[in-house]
């Protein structure tokens, strides 16, 4: 690249601001609005715009829609890398005739990193909307240049238009200079403050991100440190996962407990179900149902909601319907039954940020009569995904204990557990195809994952199958949700479970790679039958018919304009300290969708649900969380538009659950999903706009919330009710 260019490069000019659409809305509106500022409660993404601003006095003007990729089945759109993809769609008018900057015959679009060192084709653009190719870079410039051919390689050409991504806004921290407690509003607690607890101890910082802010050394959360308080010498040692395989009417004790677990070198307290962590492997079929006689021996009250799962609304588990929460000692008998296949889980919805944490949860794997419910495979394998936080010498770090600490981003782990363990391995034979069903049970991790050498077949999700089987790179899982995935194994060797994300360093002003062994798996040189139906079914994508059926008698609904709009802000009326306050203020959202990892720990630690308040804001009565009030009736369709305001302190992605109903998410961006699934947890990203199709088909008072378990302590749920 010549200097001039480069220069020129260099000297581009942010051009995106908030912007808000319709979905079925021409996206052109939304850019060429782009500096409108729209009504509070509907501000979205839809989509992402880039200005293209001309260079000298070109008469050019233009606009980029960054589109997410069409055929993507989840919410937000990564390679196996975690970079973000965007489909651009490039306007332009008033270009003149290439031959008129020199010897040039057509335009070209170019996404170029911002070190000027790669360059990637977009495709020929002309006056008018052109589809490009996809970007794959966490920031790039777009440009506009007049070339000699359209089949070149290389830019070399002048550029006529140039814009920037909106992660380009990513700038380093200023330093402030804040005198460390000077304007404390955290509180330091003693070790009498409450049962059980010990002095804080400061999360350690990212190993990518050593920095801490100015001014937060020697701040605590204004609250007590909670760590369960039994002696873990007098607890009996954690077992493994067990298999409870029940019939329809068959009965299951469920203990909560403490079990005595070593983490990181460290024994430690936790709970468990029945001494489990994760808690036993439910199997039911399809249709049954079975009693589950629960004990809570834990030190508070708790209960078990049973996730995902179509029950009558009084063994929900969710203390804020009619079933109260378990005191400790308590007992209480759950009736479940089973309307839908797939893969389920349960966990408490009593102080989910500590309880669930701890190891309160386990699956609940429902069998369809149907033998061809799935296409053959040689194994099935229930992987439970979650994190663990320990500090710098591997202790943990404690919970609040009377508010959740981690209010702003979440509690991330930086310990890695599949099953409950941080070492999981499995063996399998060459050519085997294995079915993985994958539960995310983090407090907040979205994970992106892969294993290098294979082919990810995605066939179902939170609710059973997807409409049409689909390759993926990489399984985007955020907390609640479930995928399944088929996998085969051809190569012999030690094969890696990744986790493969983009960090963001917010000081520095840059993103870097972050990579993750969340377990092995050895493919022993034994090789499967090579021409059994499972290693033919595998090269298949297969259409689910029944699935198809069932979606298609609501296809007139699903373009259909929203019925409710839920904003999902933040409410920082309360006091956060000073010091916090003052770090965050200066923060520019840089545009990713997604906070995949914990960067900023002391600024998350800090803040708890004591100081700030997050909302989900009905649009149109300005009722906001407990006091919304929506009433439905059995067999409504009603499309809910879930709109993330970029505009806070401190965006953040929401996995937004509903209970009782299943649902399908029809649009992100104001863009159609081209391959459906039933879903009951759906991630919406950062500054985006998600909408939903909510089948009303379960009597009862349910709530809708944000899974995040320290956005729901901060106040994000709402109730609603469907009457018959």
């Amino acid at each position: 690249m010549c200097r001039r260019h480069r220069l020129a490069a260099l000297a581009l000019v942010l051009a995106c601001s908030e912007r808000s659409a319709p979905p079925n809305a021409a996206a052109t509106d939304a850019c060429r609005d782009a500096n409108a500022v729209d009504a509070p409660q509907i501000t979205g993404r839809a989509p992402a715009c880039i200005r293209l601003i001309a260079r000298d006095s070109s008469a050019a003007t233009g606009f980029a829609e960054l589109h997410r990729i069409a055929a993507s089945p989840f919410t937000v759109s990564v390679d196996e890398s975690g970079h973000q993809l965007f489909a651009p769609t490039i306007t332009l008018s008033n270009l003149p005739e290439p031959r008129t900057l020199g010897p040039y015959s057509t335009y070209v679009a170019w996404a170029v990193t911002p070190d000027l060192a790669h360059e990637i084709k977009l495709g020929v653009v002309k006056n008018g909307r052109t589809d490009v190719g996809v970007v794959g870079l966490n920031q790039f410039f777009l440009t506009v240049t007049a070339e000699r051919s359209p089949e070149v390689t290389r830019h070399s050409g002048p550029a006529l238009l140039n814009g920037t991504s909106p992660s380009w806004a990513l700038q380093p921290h200023d330093a402030l200079p804040i005198t460390p407690g000077a304007a404390h509003s955290a509180m330091v607690m003693n070790d009498n403050a409450h049962p059980g607890t010990r002095h804080w101890v400061m999360p350690p910082m990212h190993p990518h991100v050593p920095q801490m802010a100015p001014g937060l050394e020697g701040l605590v959360p204004n609250v007590a440190p909670w760590m369960p308080p039994t002696n873990p010498a007098t607890v009996a040692a954690v077992r493994p996962r067990e298999v409870a395989t029940l019939r329809d009417g068959d009965s299951l004790s469920l203990v909560a407990g403490f079990v005595r677990r070593t983490i990181a070198g460290h024994t430690v307290t936790m709970y468990g179900f029945n001494g489990q962590s994760p808690g036993p492997m439910i199997r039911v079929d399809q249709r049954s149902h079975i009693i589950v006689n629960f004990t809570n021996a834990l030190d508070q009250p708790t209960s078990i909601h049973w996730h995902g799962v179509r029950l009558e609304n009084r063994y929900d588990g969710t203390p804020m319907t009619p079933q109260a929460a378990i005191a400790p000692g308590g007992t209480f008998r759950y009736v479940i039954t089973f309307p839908d296949a797939g893969i389920y889980w349960y966990h408490p919805h009593v102080r989910e940020d500590s309880q669930q944490d701890l190891g309160l949860y386990g699956n609940l794997f429902v069998r369809s009569p149907d033998a061809g419910f799935f296409a053959p495979a040689d194994r099935e394998e229930v992987l439970m995904l979650d994190d663990f936080l320990v500090d710098d010498k591997g202790a943990a770090v404690p919970y609040g204990a009377d508010a959740a600490t981690h209010a702003l981003m979440g509690r991330f782990g930086n310990l890695f557990l599949v099953n409950g363990s941080p070492d999981y391995a499995l063996g399998v034979a060459r050519g085997e195809v294995v079915r993985f069903f994958f539960t995310n049970a983090s407090s907040t991790r979205v994970f992106n994952v892969s294993i290098p050498g294979t082919r990810l077949k995605l066939v179902g999700g939170d609710v059973g199958r997807i409409a049409r089987e689909t390759w993926v790179s990489s399984i985007v899982i955020a907390p609640a949700e479930r995928y399944i995935v088929d996998v085969r194994f051809d190569s012999i060797g030690r094969v890696p479970l990744l986790n493969r994300i983009q960090g963001v360093d917010r000081y520095r002003g840059v993103f870097f790679d972050e990579t993750d062994t969340l377990g092995v798996i050895t493919v022993e040189p034994k090789s499967a039958p090579t021409s059994t139906p499972t290693a033919a079914a595998f090269d298949r994508l297969r259409e689910n018919a029944s699935v198809s059926r069932d979606i298609e008698r609501y296809r007139s609904r699903i373009a259909a304009r929203p019925d409710y709009t839920l904003q999902l802000t933040l409410d920082t009326a309360q006091t956060l300290p000073f010091e916090l306050w003052q770090v965050l203020r200066n923060e520019v959202w840089p545009g990713s969708p997604v906070e995949w990892t914990g960067t900023m720990p002391m600024m998350d630690w800090l803040a708890t649900s004591r100081q700030l308040r997050w909302v989900l804001r009905d649009s149109a009565s300005r009722r906001e969380n407990a006091e919304v009030a929506w009433r439905f009736h059995r067999g409504d369709l009603v499309r809910i538009r879930l709109v993330n305001d970029a505009r806070i302190l401190h965006p953040m992605q929401h996995p937004i659950h509903i209970h009782g109903q299943r649902f399908l998410v029809v649009a992100v961006d104001g863009d159609p999903m081209q391959n459906l699934l039933w879903k009951d947890t759906a991630l919406v990203p950062a500054g985006s706009t998600v909408d939903l199709l909510v089948e009303m088909s379960n009597p009862g008072k349910w709530m809708l919330h944000c899974h995040i378990a320290e956005h729901m302590e901060s106040g994000m749920h709402m109730m609603f009710d469907v009457v018959p």
